[in-house]
Order: structure tokens, then C-alpha cells, then sequence
């Protein structure tokens, strides 16, 4: 009995197993769900590093500051370089050449008329005519050519050197050759030298203030310039470069102020300063316009309260002629004229103009302008300028 027990139980165990088998075998296949990834570990925070120089970090943005500009030391501002000027000795010799480009015309018409074998009337007309074409005036004209004429008869015969000594001494005796041209720049003791220098716009006022004090300052002298040209807003700008570039100290006030206040603020700087010379540029005035001449008389009476006027100094273009004569005439009659200074000669055939003038006026041309550069401001030389005419 207990082995046929025994047998039943084997027998359902293997039929469950066929069944349990055939269960497996033939059941439908599941769609298997794809394998879930084990849920990542959380990121350790990792240690805060400081952000880099400029940067700044918050919650919304990063934001790049500049890096800290570095403090600008003051930069010292650069003194323009100080020149050195020729003295004005000598001058005009040097500058003769250009002289000559535009005077020897006259002189060697002059020579080849009086060169001619006969001096009949027709001749003296045009010697007299040519004089008077170069600006020598007439009344200077008449008395060369009748001084001319009488000694030619005298002479007789006339070689081309007995000419020449001829109209060589006629010239000098016109133009004045002992006639003294002393530019008074001295200092008078604790007080320095004034000189004013006035003309009409367009000679060339400023530029020959400035050339001045160049030459004075290649001479030896200390100077002090006053800008009292203050209705032309470059005067003072223009005068100032002038003066930074030789170490000359330029007083100056705003456009529109009173020119006497400056010339007068000119003159106790350079009392206090104890400078040689003080030169005052003025406005350019017009010669039509009687107010403005007269405040130019009150520019002198100002600066004469302080200073005695050493100078007074006409600029003239040389080139104008006859007008610069009128010019010339009208300011004699406002302030005493000392001197001439007569520019672009060297742009002229018209150098009768330093007899003219020198005789209308009778003050001498003290300087002449021969060219556009900063030293080509000279003394006048009668001797050389005759003989520059004449050629050799």
C-alpha cells in the first residue's frame, strides 16, 4: 500500500512539471519595458571658487566690470624749445641778394640812360619818369635830375664807373645816408625801453612786432611783448607764438578788452620783471576812422604814465605807395613817429619809397623787411641798399 502511495505522488509530480512546462512554452511573449536606470546619485556642490579679476557674479547675470583704471599722473606740459637768434648786426648784407631781385631794375635803367652818348631833353624825361614810376616823389625826382644834369655838363665825358659814383651819391644824399637810424632799445635804469608799434591791418604789424623781438632777444636784450591788438581775436595768438618761441613773455587780455589797459599791464610787468625792452602791439587802425586814432593816442598817453615811449614805430607795406603815404601822414599827426619799418621791399621794384617817405615825414626808415622768414627783419643800411640798386 505504501508503494503504490509512493508511485501516485511521483506520477502527479511529473505530470505537474509537463504541465508547468507546456505553461511556460506556449504562453504569449510580454513586450519587456526598457530597463530603468538607477536614479543618479545627486552631485556633490562643489567648492566655491572666487571669480576671476573683473568679474562679478549674482543670481540673474554675470556681468564684466573693467579692471580698475590705474590713477594718470599729471603730465607737465612741454615747453616749446627756445631758439636762438642771429644778431641783427649784418643783416642786411645777408639779405642783399633778395634785395637785389627786385631793385636792380631801377638801377640799371638809370645807368644805361645816363650811359647814352647824347642827354638830350627826351632822356632827362625818362630818368625823371622812371624815378617817379619807383615811388622817389617828385619833388626828390626834380632835384636829382636837375643835381644830375648839372654835373654831367661839368663832367664832360662818362664812363660807366664816373656815371655810377654819379647817381650813387645823388641817391645817398636823397635817402639821407647820415641820417640816424639808432633803434633806442636801452634800458633806462630800472625802467625798460617802450616801443609802440602802429599801422594799418594788412602791413604786416604783428609779424614784424614779433620779428622785432626776435632780433632784439638775438641781440642780448630780455623782452616783454604787450598784445594790444585786442579787436582782432589772432593778434594775441599770433604775437604769443612769436614770443614762446625766443623765451619772451606776452601780456594779453580778452578780445574786446581796452588796448590801454593792456599796454599799461605791459609796462608794470616789465618794470617788475626788469626787462630791457617792452614792445606793445596796437591795433590796426584805419587811417578813415577818427575814433580809433584817437584811442591810439590814448594807448601812448596811458603807457606815458608808467614809461617814457623810446619808440614809435610806422609799419608801411612798401608795396602800396603812394597810399602808404597818406597813411604815413595821418599817423604823424596822432602820435610822434620815431621810425619806419618798411616790409616786403624785397617784393618791389618801388624802393623810392625810403626817400619819399623819409622825406614826408622826416623821421628815417629804421627797418626793412626782405623776405617771409622769422629773420629776415633788418636795420636799414643806406650804403647797401644804394649799392644794391646800382649792382657791382
Amino acid at each position: 500500500m505504501d508503494g503504490y502511495l509512493g508511485i501516485i505522488v511521483i506520477v502527479f509530480l511529473i505530470a505537474l512539471l509537463a504541465v508547468g512546462g507546456m505553461f511556460l512554452l506556449f504562453r504569449p511573449r510580454e513586450r519587456h519595458a526598457p530597463p530603468v536606470r538607477p536614479p543618479e546619485a545627486p552631485a556633490l556642490p562643489e567648492q566655491r571658487q572666487a571669480p576671476p579679476t573683473g568679474v562679478v557674479e549674482d543670481d540673474a547675470a554675470t556681468t564684466t566690470v573693467p579692471p580698475p583704471a590705474r590713477p594718470v599722473e599729471p603730465v607737465a606740459p612741454v615747453a616749446p624749445k627756445i631758439e636762438i637768434p642771429p644778431p641783427s648786426a649784418g643783416r642786411m648784407v645777408r639779405l642783399r641778394a633778395r634785395l637785389a631781385r627786385s631793385q636792380s631794375t631801377l638801377g640799371k635803367g638809370l645807368l644805361e640812360l645816363l650811359s647814352r652818348d647824347r642827354l638830350d631833353d627826351e632822356v632827362w624825361d625818362e630818368i625823371e619818369d622812371m624815378l617817379i614810376t619807383a615811388d622817389v616823389g617828385v619833388s626828390p625826382t626834380r632835384a636829382m635830375v636837375e643835381e644830375l644834369r648839372t654835373k654831367v655838363k661839368v663832367l664832360g665825358s662818362r664812363s660807366h664807373d664816373e656815371v655810377r659814383a654819379l647817381l650813387r651819391e645823388q641817391l645817398l644824399t636823397q635817402i639821407g645816408a647820415d641820417m640816424d637810424r639808432t633803434l633806442h632799445t636801452a634800458p633806462h635804469g630800472e625802467r625798460p625801453a617802450v616801443l609802440l608799434i602802429v599801422g594799418v591791418n594788412g602791413t604786416g604789424k604783428t609779424t614784424t612786432t614779433g620779428k622785432l623781438a626776435r632780433a632784439l632777444v638775438g641781440d642780448g636784450r630780455r623782452v616783454l611783448l604787450g598784445a594790444a591788438d585786442t579787436f582782432r581775436a589772432a593778434a594775441a595768438d599770433q604775437l604769443q607764438t612769436w614770443g614762446e618761441r625766443v623765451g619772451a613773455e606776452t601780456v594779453r587780455k580778452d578780445e574786446g578788452a581796452d588796448p590801454a589797459s593792456v599796454a599799461f599791464d605791459a609796462v608794470s610787468k616789465g618794470i617788475e620783471d626788469k626787462v630791457d625792452v617792452v614792445i606793445v602791439d596796437t591795433a590796426g587802425r584805419l587811417h578813415t576812422k577818427t575814433g580809433l586814432m584817437d584811442e591810439l593816442g590814448k594807448v601812448k598817453r596811458v603807457i606815458e604814465k608808467k614809461a617814457t615811449v623810446d619808440e614809435v614805430l610806422l609799419v608801411l607795406d612798401a608795396t602800396t605807395g603812394q597810399n602808404g603815404m597818406r597813411q604815413a601822414q595821418v599817423f604823424a599827426e596822432v602820435v610822434n613817429i620815431t621810425g619806419i619799418v618798411l616790409t616786403k621791399l624785397d617784393g618791389t621794384a618801388k624802393g623810392g619809397i625810403v626817400i619819399s617817405v623819409q622825406r614826408e615825414l622826416g623821421v628815417p626808415v629804421k627797418l626793412v623787411g626782405l623776405g617771409e622768414g622769422p629773420d629776415d627783419l633788418a636795420p636799414f643800411d643806406a650804403e647797401v641798399f644804394v649799392d644794391t640798386i646800382l649792382g657791382d
